[in-house]
């Protein structure tokens, strides 16, 4: 029987779109009957899912379609605007993502960011990179930090000479190794991955998934990994959501979403994926327009 880490509930995230000015805003004002209500963007719309522990689920979608906010409110960057979001036993929805920063279940959850040189402070060295949440949730100093931060970047692969270079000093695939061991320095209990390989060449790419594998099978960790590469997702994840305007419109083992898609949307990704098959495959043209995230009619589907 597998046990559920985490468990998202009708998860919600909106914000302004934006406020009306000049004449348009007086006469909204001076003929509105109440208070008047401005416009929201949804982009986390009622989305629930499970992880287990020891599990790898990928999150795949266009760009815009509300992922990474998705993964900052589950990782508590971001307060939800309705919804729940618990780790284990503990509702963590309640606690503002300011107090969380420091809350004592922080190290339980580590993300991983799309560019680890925009992510890592420009005046730390590698080491301090690696030191920093060791400092601040296992209130590690001394020798002990050192040998943790050692551990770390020994186990991602990163050579210990290099602990005292800046960002900038790193190649790509070393400031990634330097993101991926800041985050299992603490020993998380999930780890999401938010396209951690995108801004790296084919070649090191490789070479970093073929590292989260081997740390997810040391670490017993769970996955939540973001991507717009298809086929790594097909080949790194036990089950897959797909999202669309703020919404999960189709999740399933791998296999089943990948052979099988049963949404339109995902039939459209999933053949669009390129193929050497001599054969070839046909295309699927989706026609019109998207709809806007703005105030969405909750009885019109978001795809038609």
């Amino acid at each position: 029987m597998t046990t559920t880490l985490l468990d998202i509930t009708e998860l919600a995230k909106r914000f302004p779109a934006g406020k009306p000015a000049g004449p348009i805003a007086r006469l909204r004002k001076r003929f509105a009957g109440g208070p008047e209500k401005l416009p929201q963007v949804y982009a986390v719309d009622d989305v629930s899912f499970t992880i287990a522990q020891g599990e790898t689920v990928g999150l795949v979608g266009e760009s815009g379609c509300g992922k990474s906010t998705l993964v900052r409110v589950l990782t508590r960057l971001l307060d939800p605007t309705d919804g729940g979001i618990k780790l284990g036993a503990r509702e963590l929805s309640h606690t503002p993502a300011r107090r969380f920063a420091r809350d004592q279940d922080r190290k339980r959850i580590q993300m991983v960011f799309q560019d680890a040189g925009e992510s890592v402070n420009p005046r730390f060295t590698a080491f301090e990179a690696i030191a920093d949440p060791l400092r601040r949730l296992r209130g590690l100093s001394g020798t002990n930090l050192r040998h943790k931060v050692e551990e770390a970047a020994s186990r991602c692969g990163l050579p210990l000479e290099l602990l005292t270079r800046f960002p900038h000093q790193l190649s790509g695939g070393q400031r990634a190794r330097v993101g991926i061991a800041r985050a299992v320095a603490v020993e998380p209990d999930l780890l999401v991955l938010d396209e951690p390989t995108a801004a790296l060449d084919v070649s090191v790419q490789v070479v970093i998934l073929q590292l989260l594998q081997r740390l997810k099978r040391e670490l017993g960790m769970s996955y939540l990994f973001v991507s717009h590469d298809l086929s790594v997702v097909r080949l790194l994840c036990d089950r897959v959501l797909v999202m669309y305007l703020g919404k999960i419109v189709e999740s399933g083992p791998a296999r089943a979403v990948f052979d099988h898609p049963l949404h339109p949307y995902t039939q459209a990704l999933v053949a669009a994926v390129p193929s050497i098959n001599e054969h070839g495959h046909t295309r699927l043209r989706l026609t019109g327009e998207p709809r806007s995230p703005i105030d969405p009619d909750p009885n019109v589907c978001r795809f038609y």
